[in-house]
């Protein structure tokens, strides 16, 4: 049997049963995906409300339904990869992905545009973390940890690739214009990755300590997933919460905008310092104990940027500090299942886990900003989400459940 911790083991050239293709084809199509139908909405969303006469309110509503409808998607989705493995519902939510991007780019009022996210967020649901964590889990396993860590790393780049990238085409063409551009990179590069490297069988649920032979629907009624559930839609409302109302923070309090702008990408760069720290910390720690403590450091980080006026490069240490720990958040949830109650499951209750999350994420923008408005400002804003983050801390020290590693 192939030592997991054998070196080439996560890319695969340490155990020839694992799909080598596999790996690099996610990362690209990851990187792909998210920077095509996530990120360019932001770069393109003020032309998009110039040129049409629609509100921010309503396009960003938009949005936010495909986060929503993403997360609600994504438990049929599980179910379907555990059963069958990825490459149908990758390669069909690349079509997918594709036919929204090109009925966003035509639409020519804003309930056509509605119905185009509406599908965006079926697309989400089948193309991005979720399905492709399902993936290298079940065909990775026991060693998953390090390909789920490089996947994420990857897919850390697409803001960096694609938000410059649309920005240049957005200067040269219409909004209209670019998406069709984008759909048309995202079916030349996901399209094909998805439906010819996503071919090999589908291996059963490999034996592990945190094994379990009940249902998906028991360990979804269970306690310990209860409260992991709380605990992570606490936290993710918390942590998106911040992540949008940085910028706002620091220009209250008298920085410019290129300095607000600098201290939330540098907070994106703590994200993949982050990531490469936390396979050492999965050998050092026990699941519960992990859990707590880095939800316990997002709100010692949001503490801290709550209550750090100055100086500029002090801001800028706790923004890297609390992206670090967004980094480690992100693989903490994607390992939480297999940590508790192995892989046999892992699609479906991984989605179960991440729904009322990504639910909280859509709404931490627009709740956001009316809690800053009712509390008086960003820093009591910051306050009350580092609280809400210990809350969670709190929580999650209660999801231990036997023989989890």
């Amino acid at each position: 049997m192939t030592d997991p911790h054998a070196p080439g083991a996560a890319t695969g050239a340490g155990d020839r049963s694992r799909p080598r293709a596999v790996l690099p084809a996610l990362c690209a199509t990851q990187i792909t995906s998210w920077g095509i139908v996530y990120y360019a909405f932001p770069v393109l969303n003020p032309q998009i409300t110039a040129d049409s006469g629609w509100s921010t309110g309503a396009t960003m509503a938009a949005f936010s339904l495909a986060l929503v409808v993403s997360g609600v998607a994504g438990i049929g989705v599980g179910r379907v990869i555990d059963r069958r493995g990825p490459r149908t519902v990758m390669t069909a939510g690349s079509v997918v992905g594709v036919l929204s991007l090109v009925i966003v780019a035509l639409a020519p009022n804003l309930p056509v545009f509605f119905g185009g996210w509406l599908l965006g967020g079926f697309a989400m649901a089948a193309t991005f973390y979720q399905p492709a964590f399902a993936a290298l889990t079940r065909w990775w396993a026991p060693d998953h940890v390090r390909a789920l860590t490089i996947v994420t790393l990857a897919g850390g780049l697409a803001s960096t690739v694609f938000a410059p990238l649309t920005a240049v085409l957005a200067e040269q063409l219409s909004w209209r214009e670019t998406y069709l551009v984008l759909a048309v990179v995202l079916a030349a590069v996901t399209i094909p990755a998805h439906a010819i490297v996503l071919r090999p069988p589908w291996p059963p649920a490999t034996p592990s300590s945190a094994s379990t032979d009940a249902s998906p629907g028991a360990v979804a009624r269970s306690r310990p997933f209860l409260l992991l559930a709380i605990a992570f839609t606490l936290s993710a409302f918390a942590m998106y919460a911040v992540v949008v109302t940085l910028v706002p923070l620091l220009l209250e309090r008298g920085y410019t905008t290129a300095q607000a702008a600098w201290a939330l990408g540098l907070g994106g760069a703590g994200q993949t310092l982050g990531r490469t720290l936390y396979a050492p910390l999965a050998r050092r720690t026990g699941a519960t104990v992990r859990t707590a403590t880095l939800i316990a450091l997002g709100a010692l980080t949001t503490a801290a940027l709550a209550v750090t006026p100055g100086p500029y490069g002090l801001v800028v240490a706790a923004s890297i500090a609390a992206g670090a720990v967004r980094g480690n958040l992100t693989l903490l949830q994607a390992t939480a299942i297999t940590d508790r109650w192995g892989t046999r499951h892992y699609g479906r209750l991984s989605a179960i886990l991440s729904a009322p999350a990504m639910t909280a994420a859509a709404l931490a923008p627009f709740a956001a900003a009316a809690l800053a408005s009712v509390l008086g400002g960003y820093p009591e804003l910051f306050g009350v989400l580092a609280g809400l983050a210990a809350a969670s801390a709190c929580v999650a020290t209660a999801t231990s459940v036997r023989g989890e590693s």
